[in-house]
């Protein structure tokens, strides 16, 4: 029985509404509900509105989904039953703290000791209540020493694994490609043997760097096996390694009895290709498609246009190929010759652009010879002529002549050959080498072509991760091996979560990217109401912002509801 009763605080009447209940047969008030003054009733009842004092807005769409993600994906659990318990004054489990900072990757990167700031303009503690100092960076660096190398190889097999079975993800087709990350490690500093100096694909040869392999499935470009190692290391001498884990990984699926045709495919770049590689693959139950350098292959590229083929109108259009075999690093292989006319265009275009410059520099030097200039002997200039010639195909086409002897006489002439341009056009462009195990009857070539093409899902991998706003491997503010590597682990985790998420939602009908899918969850709000009273702590009202119909689709595929504030 609900009635409404008032108690006198200080000269001050209050008044609640209680609900009674006959308890061990006597009528007792078991539960109340204050009401407040009989002004703010009388406001309420004649319908006018109470003004908050203040209000904050809150990222939670984007905070929720991530988390939700990491939930379906028992992240903290899995990786505390491998680390073990932490003693209670830890402030939280070295699971949690990885999450969090999975979290942070996905969302809006930033250091550790940015982090308490950034959560703080989330919701998140609403669901997460952390004590106080919980969220020090300190607290996240002694969480992130509590994992040895070993753990993570075993945290990351077991989240994979979670994965495959939660989502459904096809692992019938793999990806495999390798990629380097510039750091900011101190030249002397030597805790972080894995930052080298090496060949940056980022063009930051004065940084050290490090490495980064993925196997990632075509099914959703969803990260399978990361491999990070020193930045010295060329990408051929961490195949084996990668591939050695793929096959202990997914053994039940890929064992030595499995026919043939239920073999995994694994897609790689030439980089890839030498003969130890191939012994590997070759005792492994893994098919392969991988390529080779037109260049190295002049038999076949001199073949005539006649064989060529039209593969598929509708999925490759002016994609054109035959098929041969060959004996390639000490097997007889498939091999499927493709032209593309796009590609062929590109090529051509890039190669024009890449002639202006080799054109523009020669001249340059040789109206400074004109001039009579120089001091350089004969043989410098001969050296700068050969590293204007180096791009690739150049020396082909363009024809130099050097004469006189004495710095003061060297003159330059040079020319274009259009014909020898033709010829090079004719014999190298827009073509490409595929090559694979698998047979015939196995694999189509539109399959192979496929197959091969879907590198592009791990290239789209690496590019997200060099993305500075979602999705990011930096920025990375660690300086001991251990730290990189862990940095490494929640980075990797924070890619197949936003990959995850952008699946679920092409599963859904609903076609972005993964940037696009966060901007739009972000757009879901919470608002933070606080009314002041008289005395004491201000009240607290949530509430989410309106969303609009795609918002609305998110809210419900990412169990939202959860998460958003109580009425």
């Amino acid at each position: 029985m609900a009635s409404i009763i008032s108690k006198t605080i200080s000269g001050h009447t209050y008044y609640y509404l209680a609900e009674s209940a006959r308890v061990g047969g006597k009528p007792r008030i078991v539960s109340q509900r204050y009401l407040g003054k009989a002004a703010d009733i009388e406001a309420a009842v004649s319908g006018a509105t109470v003004m908050p004092d203040r209000t904050r807005h809150l990222s939670f769409g984007d905070v929720a989904a991530v988390w939700e993600m990491l939930r379906r994906l028992r992240v903290a659990e899995i990786i505390d039953e491998v680390v073990g318990q932490r003693r209670s004054d830890a402030g939280a489990s070295v699971g949690t703290y990885i999450a969090l900072a999975t979290l942070n990757r996905v969302v809006d990167p930033c250091s550790k000791l940015a982090f308490s700031q950034w959560w703080a303009k989330t919701a998140g503690d609403r669901w997460l209540q952390l004590p106080a100092g919980a969220l020090d960076h300190r607290r996240f660096w002694e969480a992130m020493d509590a994992i040895g190398e070993e753990q993570i190889k075993e945290i990351e097999r077991r989240i994979v694994s979670a994965m495959v079975e939660t989502f459904q993800v096809d692992l019938s087709g793999l990806v495999l490609d390798m990629t380097n990350f510039a750091t900011w490690i101190d030249s002397g500093n030597d805790r972080a043997p894995i930052a080298q100096r090496g060949h940056s694909k980022q063009k930051r040869n004065d940084l050290r760097i490090v490495g980064l392999g993925l196997v990632v499935s075509r099914d959703g470009a969803v990260p399978l096996v990361s491999h990070p190692y020193p930045g010295n290391k060329p990408d051929v001498t961490q195949f084996p390694v990668m591939v050695a884990e793929l096959v202990a990984r997914f053994c039940v699926l890929v064992d030595d009895d499995a026919e043939p045709g239920e073999r995994l495919t694994l897609v790689y770049d030439a980089g890839q290709n030498s003969e130890d590689n191939y012994e590997l693959l070759d005792g492994a139950a893994l098919h392969f498609v991988g390529s080779l350098p037109p260049s190295d292959h002049p038999d076949l590229l001199g073949i005539s246009k006649h064989r060529y083929k039209t593969v598929d109108k509708e999925a490759f259009p002016g994609l054109r190929a035959f098929e041969t075999t060959k004996v390639v690093f000490g097997a007889e292989r498939r091999l499927v010759v493709c032209h593309s006319e796009g590609l062929h265009v590109k090529q051509s275009r890039g190669f024009t652009q890449t002639l202006a410059k080799a054109t523009r520099q020669l001249g340059e030097l040789q109206a400074r010879l004109a001039r009579g200039k120089t001091r350089k002997a004969k043989d410098k200039v001969e050296a700068e002529i050969a590293q204007i010639l180096a791009p690739r195909w150049v020396s082909r086409v363009v024809s130099t002549t050097l004469s006189g002897e004495d710095p003061k006489e060297l003159r330059l002439s040079f020319s274009t050959d259009e014909k020898a341009r033709a010829v090079l056009e004719e014999e190298l462009f827009g073509k490409r080498i595929l090559f694979s195990d698998k047979t015939p009857g196995e694999s189509s070539t539109a399959q192979i072509v496929a197959e091969y093409r879907s590198q592009e899902s791990v290239e789209g991998d690496f590019r997200q991760m060099k993305d500075p706003k979602v999705v990011s491997f930096s920025p990375m503010f660690h300086f001991t091996e251990s730290k990189i590597r862990v940095h490494v682990l929640y980075c990797v985790l924070a890619l197949m979560v936003a990959r995850l998420m952008v699946r679920e939602a092409e599963h859904a009908g609903m076609h972005m990217s993964v940037r696009e899918l966060l901007d739009t969850l972000a757009g879901i709000e919470e608002t933070l109401m606080l009314y002041q009273g008289e005395r004491g702590r201000p009240r607290a009202r949530r509430m989410l912002t309106e969303i609009d119909p795609t918002q609305s689709r998110l809210y419900d595929l990412f169990g939202l509801e959860a998460y958003a504030p109580k009425p």
